[in-house]
């Protein structure tokens, strides 16, 4: 998988142009007809996740943290469109669950409750995509780094939601953690977080403007996660 870079996220912008459009449209609606669903992802970066998982075709996405289930229907989205791949999702509450529209969910998700700290087991091996927003601790991001980093394969997308809120990761978060490790590693990743990256993410708002997708799904202009791939 080709590194994530502004160049290499326009290009997946132009290539999947009217198929993102259709999927903002069912978002939207979504979103209009279940107003109890607290949305988590900015529209940027879960445009970016949509993309991603476009052009790599995963068989197998790992999600960790669903909450209402705004990144799951994003997710299910993309795995519609490609016609393949299944999500297993983790979380402690099972929101989203009840939110997640059958038809959608299909037979290519399945949700375990409880702490995946615990469920490891349930995690498979031959996970193509990885997907994490949950407990946003320095304890829990050295947890998946030990313990999930380990199991899945390398050379795999991976997306860390909540990193950059603002110019730096806050202190005593997962985002100084999971950046230590990536540098440690010489690992790039990208961010059109308007706060760290705000000339990339100005870049993004023009050509979503000349593709006819500047409309907001959903008013938040944070997207502070970040995307690498895994080494």
């Amino acid at each position: 998988m080709p590194e994530a870079t502004f160049e290499f996220i326009a290009k997946l912008y132009r290539r999947y142009a009217d198929e993102l459009a259709a999927a903002r449209s069912r978002q939207q609606a979504f979103l209009a007809a279940n107003p109890q669903v607290k949305a988590q992802l900015d529209d940027i970066e879960a445009e970016i996740t949509y993309l991603l998982l476009r052009e790599h075709e995963p068989r197998v996405v790992v999600e960790i943290g669903t909450f209402h289930g705004w990144s799951t229907t994003w997710i299910l989205q993309a795995l519609a469109d490609n016609g393949r791949g299944e999500l297993r999702s983790f979380d402690i509450v099972d929101h989203a669950v009840h939110n997640v529209p059958a038809e959608l969910a299909g037979d290519r998700w399945t949700f375990h409750q409880g702490d995946v700290r615990q469920r490891t087991d349930a995690i498979p091996a031959d996970t193509d995509y990885l997907f994490i927003d949950a407990a946003h601790s320095m304890r829990f991001a050295n947890w998946y780094i030990d313990n999930l980093f380990p199991r899945v394969r390398s050379g795999i997308p991976v997306s860390v939601h909540d990193v950059f809120h603002g110019r730096w990761a806050k202190p005593f978060t997962e985002g100084p953690v999971i950046l230590r490790w990536l540098s440690g590693k010489q690992v790039p990743y990208f961010t059109a977080s308007a706060a760290r990256a705000r000339t990339d993410y100005r870049r993004l708002m023009a050509l979503k403007q000349e593709l006819g997708l500047a409309d907001p799904v959903r008013t938040s202009t944070h997207n502070p996660m970040i995307f690498f791939t895994l080494p």
